[in-house]
């Protein structure tokens, strides 16, 4: 019979996610599940559990939105290089993370989770209430994705000293649309909301960008760098947080064409 085990890093990496609160459940360091492990029972009645991978941005946009507001879960990682065939006859025919799995339902699609919670959890609603104003901040992550995000990705496959430099514009010019539209501590007002944790997993990996340019300086965007030191803060991004040396060793072995999904694990021992 299949059974979740909890597991302690001997090494020197804090590497899983810590609960932001009592209620939250902390994210299990255990290795990700492969090709040829069997199914994990459901949760039980009730219950939820996350399908997520440690360094996948879009699973940690779920992994916030659930330490934000506070929502006690499981959470299961898999190996999306060897992703088990339950995953995809069960969980996600597309194969991705994250997944939110509640009472025989499936949830997936990170935008469309952590919809999800807010409305399955009403309380602390992360998501804007008034339809102009959510339409806008729809229209800012549409920004983002396509004139920062992309070209993030980018930089990461790139070679070339002057690759890097056109780039370096295209992502400053991307990064200015942002700065423009940030007048108040954050994106959801006097306090976080949907789109700042929805953003943040992307600058958190920024630093990991090669021969990175001042693009993201507080010279050239000094609200954008204002608002990351607030977001590093926040309980949610400190439980969620990963350090610099796992996301630089992790993006090596992407890079080279063989993700290290283990990276920083070092030696386990039971809880």
């Amino acid at each position: 019979m299949f059974t979740i085990r909890r597991y302690r890093v001997l090494g020197s990496f804090s590497v899983f996610c810590r609960p932001c609160s009592q209620t939250v459940a902390a994210m299990p360091t255990e290795r990700p599940m492969k090709r040829g492990s069997a199914c994990p029972p459901p949760p039980g009645p009730g219950k939820l559990r996350l399908y997520s991978m440690r360094f996948c941005p879009y699973a940690q946009r779920t992994r916030l939105f659930l330490a934000a507001k506070g929502i006690e879960h499981e959470t299961i990682n898999i190996h999306l290089k060897q992703k088990p065939k339950w995953f995809l006859l069960e969980k996600n025919p597309v194969g991705k993370v994250p997944v939110l799995e509640k009472d025989g339902e499936m949830v997936f699609e990170s935008l469309v989770c952590n919809e999800y919670l807010d409305h399955a959890y009403p309380e602390h609603c992360l998501t804007p209430r008034d339809p102009v104003e959510k339409m806008r901040q729809s229209m800012l992550l549409s920004v983002f994705d396509q004139m920062v995000m992309s070209h993030y990705y980018s930089y990461l496959r790139a070679s070339q000293a002057g690759d890097y430099s056109a780039l370096s514009k295209k992502f400053g010019f991307g990064l200015q649309h942002l700065e423009k539209a940030l007048t108040q501590p954050f994106f959801g007002g006097s306090q976080p909301g949907a789109l700042d944790y929805n953003l943040w997993p992307w600058f958190e990996r920024f630093s990991t960008i090669p021969n990175r340019s001042e693009e993201l300086s507080e010279r050239r965007v000094p609200r954008l760098t204002a608002w990351m030191e607030r977001m590093l803060e926040q309980p949610a991004v400190k439980a969620c947080h990963m350090p610099y040396e796992l996301y630089s060793q992790f993006v090596t072995s992407f890079a080279a064409g063989d993700p290290d999904y283990d990276a920083g694990l070092g030696r386990w021992s039971s809880l």
